[in-house]
């Protein structure tokens, strides 16, 4: 399998360990991974049979004086940023989060709030033969969980959500 990590994350994979796929043929991303997970699908020539998307980085919704503020508040101090970021990835768990964190940067910021999600890729990879699976949690404090099941819903094979779950879809 070959994972992506999220944000300001790295070796996370195992929280979703209950969720993960162990086959060659797979690929799996957390919040800005799945992003990167969808585009190493799209680029890829292989067999990938399974491509698994947990807690996807959706800020498409939001406006842009909300993505202004976020890049003004790394800017200003992205150690605090990134602090509260990590509580609100774990929430509405008490998870600890630190043992995962990894520096990101105002360019990956910047690459997730502004990416934008469209129908036709994720066609694409399923007319090619391969399975999509959303994870989402609808405690989700980084992504708008109900905007992002709307989306996804209609254009994956799978879409599960986590009614007591948040980003790193534990309660």
């Amino acid at each position: 399998m070959i994972y992506f990590s999220g944000f300001g994350l790295r070796d996370e994979s195992e929280l979703f360990s209950d969720w993960l796929v162990r086959s060659d043929y797979a690929v799996a991303g957390f919040s800005l991974g799945a992003i990167r997970a969808l585009e190493f699908t799209l680029q890829s020539a292989g067999r990938i049979d399974r491509l698994l998307l947990f807690s996807p980085a959706f800020f498409q919704d939001r406006p842009e004086r909300f993505i202004a503020l976020q890049l003004r508040a790394w800017k200003r101090d992205a150690a605090a940023y990134r602090r509260e970021f990590l509580r609100n990835c774990a929430a509405p768990s008490m998870r600890d989060l630190s043992p995962y964190a990894a520096e990101g940067s105002a360019e990956e910021l910047e690459f997730l709030l502004r990416y934008r999600w469209e129908p036709e890729p994720l066609r694409r990879i399923r007319e090619r033969g391969t399975v999509i699976e959303v994870f989402i949690g609808e405690k989700d404090r980084i992504i708008d969980a109900e905007r992002a099941i709307g989306f996804f819903a209609p254009e994956v094979d799978a879409l599960y959500r986590f009614c007591h779950g948040g980003h790193i879809l534990r309660s």
